[in-house]
């Protein structure tokens, strides 16, 4: 299975192309949306060709979610520290976003290597917005800070309107994703995937993973939970994260993998779909291959096609048969 890149391929091209051709001062104004959710807009102007603005629309958060300015918890101090000097926080943000960040090329470090990985950073803004709060918490387990009376119900947005949960404790953390999707073919495949996901954890080689469990209905843990939050249409899955999950770099792979996991499952079921029309395609075309070939008479005819004989005439005949 293919895991999907935390960073957005296309503000991270056009990071790096503006790097390379700064001293053209062209200006530049650029809007595109990802993940379903994430609208993004850069602006460039040629006064400052150094400068960059970026902002981004976060999706709209539900009622039980808790956002600070527009932001989620912890947002603006995951963005200080992943980017340093090199990003300035606007406050207000530009009409119609939650978030506008002021980049200043001409301080991206000089090293190529350090610099390249600062723009993935910065290309990967979604989720160091969006996975600040998952992130805090599970850096509270990986240093055993967890309150051991945590039991609280913790909801973070990750769709527009949609939220998945953590239940924080002194040795783990639960996760759990209310499942939903729109098409009604997308939730039997979803339903299928998820179960053998589930499934496929309890291999020999999978040992080490996080614990997941798929269910139908919501397990007791959200019971807690507001009723419309609990409207899934393709099951709950539930993962547990203990410490040795999110160790040293572990850390990071794990807050992009739990943040991108919708977009993760909505990916394999559209690429599942794909595949499966694109089989049931080749199997029409050789079905009427078949019914062509049996129709009557057509042997027939290519038999009588193939004993036809030509013969050249010269000129002289063709005009002689002419008349």
């Amino acid at each position: 299975m293919i895991l999907l890149q935390s960073h957005s391929r296309f503000l991270l091209d056009t990071l790096l192309n503006r790097l390379q051709n700064i001293e053209k001062a062209v200006e530049a104004d650029y809007h595109w949306a990802e993940f379903d959710d994430v609208r993004y807009h850069i602006q460039v102007t040629m006064k400052n060709p150094h400068i960059l603005l970026l902002s981004v629309s976060l999706p709209t958060p539900p009622q039980e979610t808790v956002f600070l300015g527009g932001l989620p918890s912890g947002a603006i101090e995951a963005i200080k520290a992943a980017y340093g000097a090199v990003v300035q926080i606007l406050d207000p943000p530009r009409d119609g976003f939650n978030l506008t960040l002021k980049l200043n090329l001409s301080k991206l470090p000089p090293d190529e290597e350090y610099k390249h990985a600062l723009l993935v950073k910065i290309a990967s803004v979604r989720e160091v917005v969006l996975g600040a709060p998952l992130r805090g918490i599970l850096k509270k387990l990986t240093s055993r800070t967890l309150a051991s009376n945590t039991d609280g119900l913790v909801a973070l947005v990750h769709r527009p309107n949609e939220s998945f949960f953590l239940i924080p404790q002194a040795e783990k953390v639960t996760v759990i994703f209310p499942m939903r999707f729109k098409d009604s073919i997308d939730i039997v495949l979803a339903t299928s995937f998820l179960q053998e996901f589930v499934e496929a954890r309890r291999m020999a080689g999978l040992n080490t993973a996080p614990p997941c469990l798929w269910s139908p209905t919501p397990p007791l843990e959200l019971k807690e939970a507001p009723a419309e939050a609990l409207s899934a249409n393709a099951g709950f899955v539930t993962f547990v994260i203990f410490p040795r999950h999110v160790e040293g770099k572990k850390l990071d792979r794990t807050v992009c993998s739990l943040s991108t996991f919708h977009a993760y499952v909505s990916y394999h079921v559209k690429c599942s779909e794909g595949f499966m029309h694109t089989r049931m395609r080749r199997r029409v075309e050789s079905l009427i291959e078949a019914l062509d070939r049996a129709k009557p008479g057509m042997e027939n005819a290519k038999n009588a096609s193939q004993s036809r004989s030509f013969k050249r005439l010269s000129l002289k005949e063709a005009r002689g048969n002419s008349n």
